[in-house]
């Protein structure tokens, strides 16, 4: 079975314009790589004034962390539910670039997962044609009380622009 946009769509909550993943092209327990061409949809919501800023990136990321936790403990069909996860901090996080909406090419998604278990630790980096245009980690918390995750204090998010070259 092809893991494309349809499989993705029904693995995970992001639907609609808000669906930014194509295809997983590879996976393991540790990693997973994935494609997009959504950087470029003139509807695409995260858009602000018609630009889609480079820390966009950081969902494209989170929604590939979220496909390979589909993929590692796929739901059991009636009644089973995928984990549910929060982002809840990203560190590092370096932007190459000050926008997304004009790169030419793909988006080339890698996640690693570093440790965990019931919260976990990503490396992620967003690419396009070989070139890095933004890289960080990424904290998720599974399985919270949603209610708890949308009220809990967060670090502040640790993000840098590189001067573009």
């Amino acid at each position: 079975m092809p893991l494309d946009r349809q499989w993705i769509a029904g693995q995970i909550p992001h639907q609609g314009d808000m669906h930014l993943l194509d295809a997983v092209e590879r996976w393991d327990e540790s990693t997973i790589t994935c494609t997009a061409t959504s950087h470029r949809w003139e509807t695409l919501p995260l858009r602000a004034h018609g630009r889609l800023g480079a820390a966009c990136g950081i969902e494209y990321a989170a929604q590939a962390m979220a496909v390979h936790g589909a993929l590692l403990c796929p739901t059991t069909g009636e009644g089973g539910a995928a984990k549910l996860g929060y982002l809840i901090s990203v560190r590092d996080v370096v932007l190459r670039v000050s926008r997304l909406d004009d790169i030419d090419g793909d988006l080339t998604i890698t996640a690693e997962k570093l440790a965990g278990q019931g919260s976990l630790l990503y490396r992620f980096a967003v690419l396009s044609q070989g070139c890095v245009l933004l890289d960080g980690r990424a904290a998720l918390l599974l399985d919270a009380n949603p209610a708890a995750a949308m009220h809990s204090p967060l670090p502040p998010a640790e993000v840098r622009e590189e001067p573009h070259v």
